[in-house]
Formats: C-alpha cells, sequence, structure tokens
C-alpha cells in the first residue's frame, strides 16, 4: 500500500493549495452564505436530531425482553422487529438519496422526522404484533430521509480538517444516542410500568427537531465549502454507474457493512445476552433484572462512543500530513482490533460481569474508530452532484448485508440451536401432556438460552476481521480516487468561471 507521502496531487489542508498533474494550482473554498457560527448551530441542530434518532432506534433493544413477553414472541421474532425496521429504512433510501441531490434537503428531512416520530408513538399504542411491526416499518421510512441527506449538508459547509471535525461531532451521537436507548426505554418503562412509555419520549422530542430543522438549518448549495460548482446532476444511471466504478467507494462500502452487522448485532442482543450470563452467575436468581443490564449497557454504549468517534478523527487528523491513505488504515486496524475483544467479552459473560463489560467497553471503542472516517472518505472520493446518492447507495448495501440481517440472522441461529439443545438425551425434559410440549428446568433453560444466544454471537468476530481486510484493501485506492475528485472540483469551481485552473501561486 502506498502511503502517499509527499504525494503532489493533494492540497494543503490549511491553504486549499492543490498540485494537479505536477502544477500548484489554487482551489479558492469560497465561505459559505451563511456566518461561520450559524453553519456551527446548524451542525449542532444536525447532531441533536442524530442523536434522538438513534435513541429511537434502539429505545426497543432495552425494553426487547418485556415486549417478547407482550406479545409471546421468540428470539427470532424479536429480531425481526429491527430487521423491518432496516428493511424499510434501507429500501427508502435511495429515494431519498435522488432527492436530496436534486431538491431542497432541509423540507425533506422535516418531513421524515415529522413521519418517524408520529409513527414511533402510534405504533406504542398497538396491542397486536402486526400491527406494532408495520409502525416499526414506517419509522425506518422517515429515518432513511435524514440519515442519508444530513452528513451531505455538512460536506457542504465545510472542507478538510474542519469537515472531519464536525463528521466527528456528528457521528458521536450515534453511539452515544444508542445508549441513551438503552437506558431511556428501560428506565421510563420501569418507572411508569409499562414498556409502551420507553417509545413515548423520542416523539416529543421529534417534533421540536422538526421545527429545528425548518427554522434554523442552513441548506447551502452542493459543494458550495470546496469553490461551489457548475456542474449539474447527472442521470441517476449515470451516478450509480460512476459509483459502481470508484473502488475506494465500493471496499469502504463492504467494510462499513461488516460495522453495520456487528453494530447492530451488539446493540439488539448485548443487553439480553449480559442479563441470560448474570442470571447464571446468580444460580438463576431474579435479583439481577434486565433493566438495570439494559443502563449499564446503555452507559458503556455512550462513554465508548464519546470516546472511540472523535478519537478516531483525531488520529486520522493528525496522520493525514504524513499518510494520505491513513483513514482506511485506522478502520482497519479498528476492527481487526476489536475482534478478540469482543469475542472474549462473550466468553467471560456467564463468569464475570465487571470483566465483560470491559471488554464490551474497549471492543465498541475499536468498533467507534470508523464511522467518522467512512464518512469522511466518501465525501472526498465521491463529486458534490452524487454525495446523496452514495449516501443512500451505502446506507442500502451496509444495512442489506448489514445489520437489518445480523439481529434476525443471530436470533434464528439461537433458536436453532435450542432446538438443538432440547433434542439431546443427557437433556433432563419434562413432558407437559397439557400444552403438548416438552419443558426444561429453569436453570438448565438458561443455560441452554446463553449458550445458544453466545453462539450465535460469535459470528460477530469474524464478520469484524472481515471488515477489517476490506478497508485495508480500500487504502490501495483512496489517493488516486481522492485527487480525482479534487481535480473534479478545481475544474468546475465557480470561483474560476472562464479558465479552468486558478492563478500559479508564487514562490
Amino acid at each position: 500500500m502506498s502511503s502517499g507521502r509527499g504525494s503532489p496531487a493533494l492540497r494543503d489542508s490549511e491553504s486549499g493549495e492543490a498540485l494537479i498533474g505536477g502544477s500548484p494550482t489554487t482551489v479558492a473554498p469560497c465561505a459559505p452564505r451563511g456566518s461561520d457560527r450559524a453553519n456551527k448551530f446548524t451542525v449542532a441542530v444536525l447532531c441533536f436530531v442524530n442523536l434522538i434518532n438513534y435513541m429511537d432506534r434502539f429505545t426497543l433493544a432495552g425494553i426487547l425482553t418485556d415486549i417478547q413477553t407482550y406479545f409471546d414472541i421468540g428470539d427470532d421474532s424479536g429480531g425481526l422487529l429491527q430487521t423491518v425496521f432496516i428493511l424499510s429504512y434501507m429500501v427508502f433510501a435511495p429515494i431519498f438519496g435522488y432527492l436530496g441531490d436534486r431538491y431542497s434537503r432541509t423540507k425533506i428531512m422535516a418531513c421524515g422526522v415529522f413521519l418517524w416520530s408520529i409513527t414511533t408513538l402510534i405504533g406504542s399504542f398497538m396491542t397486536n404484533f402486526g400491527g406494532f411491526i408495520f409502525f416499526r416499518a414506517m419509522v425506518g421510512i422517515g429515518e432513511a430521509s435524514y440519515s442519508t441527506i444530513a452528513p451531505t449538508i455538512i460536506s457542504d459547509l465545510f472542507v478538510k480538517d474542519v469537515r472531519s471535525k464536525m463528521l466527528a461531532f456528528f457521528y458521536f451521537a450515534i453511539p452515544v444516542g444508542s445508549g441513551l436507548g438503552y437506558i431511556i426505554g428501560s428506565e421510563t418503562a420501569n418507572a411508569m410500568g409499562s414498556w409502551q412509555w420507553g417509545l413515548r419520549v423520542t416523539p416529543v422530542l421529534g417534533i421540536v427537531a422538526v421545527f429545528l430543522i425548518l427554522l434554523v438549518v442552513n441548506d447551502p448549495e452542493r459543494g458550495e465549502a470546496e469553490g461551489g460548482s457548475h456542474a449539474k446532476p447527472t442521470s441517476y444511471k449515470e451516478d450509480l454507474r460512476s459509483l459502481l466504478k470508484n473502488p475506494s467507494f465500493m471496499l469502504s462500502t463492504a467494510g462499513f457493512t461488516c460495522v453495520a452487522f456487528v453494530a447492530g448485532a451488539l446493540a439488539w442482543w448485548g443487553p439480553r445476552f449480559i442479563y441470560l450470563g448474570m442470571r447464571l452467575q446468580n444460580g438463576g436468581s431474579n435479583a439481577v433484572t434486565l433493566n438495570d443490564v439494559s443502563f449499564k449497557f446503555g452507559i458503556v454504549a455512550m462513554v465508548s462512543g464519546l470516546i472511540g468517534v472523535p478519537m478516531g478523527s483525531a488520529i486520522a487528523q493528525r496522520l493525514r500530513p504524513r499518510y494520505a491513505d491513513c483513514d482506511p488504515l485506522i478502520c482497519g486496524f479498528g476492527l481487526i482490533t476489536s475482534a478478540p475483544i469482543v469475542y472474549m467479552a462473550f466468553i467471560t459473560a456467564s463468569n464475570h460481569a465487571a470483566w465483560c463489560y470491559t471488554f464490551v467497553f474497549f471492543g465498541e471503542v475499536f468498533l467507534n474508530l470508523t464511522w467518522s472516517l467512512v464518512a469522511d472518505m466518501l465525501l472526498y472520493v465521491v463529486i458534490p452532484t452524487r454525495r446523496s446518492t452514495a449516501e443512500a447507495f451505502q446506507i442500502l448495501i451496509s444495512h442489506m448485508f448489514g445489520d437489518a440481517g445480523s439481529p434476525y440472522l443471530v436470533g434464528v441461529i439461537s433458536e436453532a440451536l435450542k432446538m438443538a439443545a432440547a433434542t439431546l438425551p443427557t437433556t433432563h425434559h419434562i413432558y407437559d401432556p397439557v400444552k403438548n410440549v416438552t419443558v426444561i428446568p429453569s436453570g438448565e433453560s438458561d443455560l441452554i438460552q446463553f449458550k445458544s444466544l453466545q453462539y450465535a454471537l460469535f459470528t460477530t468476530s469474524f464478520i469484524e476481521v472481515l471488515g477489517g481486510i476490506f478497508f485495508l484493501l480500500t487504502a490501495i485506492y483512496v489517493v488516486n480516487d481522492k485527487m480525482k475528485v479534487e481535480k473534479f472540483i478545481t475544474e468546475n469551481s465557480e470561483s474560476q468561471p472562464t479558465h479552468r485552473f486558478a492563478h500559479q501561486i508564487e514562490t
């Protein structure tokens, strides 16, 4: 892999100087229409919405056992709840990506946030599983509009290291919001005596977010922070063809898909798995509650996000002057390092709770190194007029093969292992002629549930290693693909309406 050291094609991060074809040129970034303070406030609003977005998404994980009991469903149907949400999310993402490259982004986001807020609230009143799962699918449609478009607004407001910092601020809301989802879901349900109330907090915050988006969020011109662009959007078919031929984008998307797979599985099943492990430590005692475990798991997820996301961005900013391909290398290192740590968390869950939480924390810190870096890579290897489409495509692929299937896949494997264990002759079964089922004693049932879920979750460590390999491959192409985008912006810059390149820098 090329280190990119001394590459003549990369612009100076402070001056905007670009060396294209061996000749220094200036791509003079013009200031966006809004003031610097207004632009930063826009990012703060987007971060707030992203926070409650992920709070809403993972509130269910904090109260999953209560929901399974209420609707009388197993692990497979429990995992299906998240899968249905993600399926609708990823299917509608390309639609919003197309719209986001051509129409008002603030109006699209406001409509989407309003939709997921209302459908989350309505879903909390459903008394049958079919109705509940339908409204979870509707929530996914609303969230797709926001997640697809918001990062592209940040890319049009800031450039270089400032943009990296703003993206880190935006993406740290993902693990922090997920952690708050566990806490708010479990604690609100516990305080109100009903799991339904856990779903009624984020809709109120969502309505506040709608007004903030419409009133204060700045929607700049595409590519404005990079000097503006005379380039017009091309056809959707041409956009997709270009993305498919972009190796940095495709390989980083494959790596991010592995991140999504692992994050989805851990977020959905982590609290329940640790709960089962702690029950085994206490001999099946009911002194351990899922609410307590969800609260602690949420704290761990939050703190790991607060540390991991900005750490990844800070390391990259420090290394970029010497190593132009450091972003994918950091992502690859993070995933490969996280894999054995996460494995140890699964091993220690039934023996030592403190060690389990410790391994979960460090495993997620290394996993979280990737969030802002993947977003930054997408923005600098894709031209401005295709960035919403690229975000949508990445969401589609990463969720289709990532967290859309991982909660359900882990649930299915777990259920299959339970059924296999029930057929073992060494298990002490009791036949219930009234219900016509075989009953397993409670202590042994706890062990079977734990072991089944444990072996199902082992798949995540393998996926992390696979994702690390994809990111390492991305490093081979990322410098060249970034050069192509910078050349495109230079040739279409509004600051150069009459000639292709800017004046030569005086030495």
